[in-house]
């Protein structure tokens, strides 16, 4: 694609980070939608009223759909916090910093309260291991969510448009809603 020639190191930084990230998030999805979509779910109430998580409406886009609007948000938020804190802490991927690098809750103050687990190497596998052996997993890493990118984005396709990834026909449950309306 010649992507390497259009900009800067820099350039080349933030499409590095944007695919680790995006793959990273795909692998959750992909993962999260297999095991919500065999009737596997948190066994405690998701509000103060008692309501249960809604595991009875179906495939995982009708979940979503019956979480209340308080319970989206708050998602939502979540997110967009774990994305401030990642451009706000640390040497930015654009500047110097490690593209796909986390950075550790317990190294800035910008957090009020002790966090026990960070998101980059929450138990600490990788810290021991040499820089040959984490570039490989990198490779990995990509390869994996690049694919999981796929994956997910295939069960979507197949949801709205029965047959339109054939090895999913009569697999996936069809669904009528709006996929990129959160609130609708």
């Amino acid at each position: 694609l010649g992507l390497a020639e259009i900009g800067s190191d820099e350039t080349i930084a933030w499409y590095r980070h944007a695919e680790i990230k995006h793959g990273r998030v795909a692998m959750a999805a992909f993962v999260g939608y297999i095991v919500q979509s065999n009737g596997f779910h948190f066994p405690w109430p998701i509000a103060f009223d008692g309501t249960p998580f809604p595991y009875a409406a179906g495939s995982p886009p009708e979940q979503w759909d019956a979480l209340s609007p308080a319970a989206k948000w708050q998602i939502i938020l979540f997110i967009g916090f774990l994305e401030w804190f990642s451009e706000a802490a640390g040497t930015h991927y654009m500047r110097g910093g490690v593209p796909g690098a986390y950075p550790k809750f317990s190294d800035y103050s910008m957090i009020p309260h002790p966090v026990p687990f960070n998101l980059f190497d929450p138990f600490g596998f990788s810290k021991n291991k040499s820089e040959e052996a984490k570039a490989s997993g990198l490779i990995k890493e990509i390869n994996n969510g690049r694919l999981a990118m796929i994956g997910i984005l295939g069960f979507i396709s197949e949801q709205r448009v029965e047959g339109s990834v054939p090895l999913l026909k009569g697999l996936v449950a069809h669904y009528d809603g709006e996929t990129m309306a959160p609130f609708a």
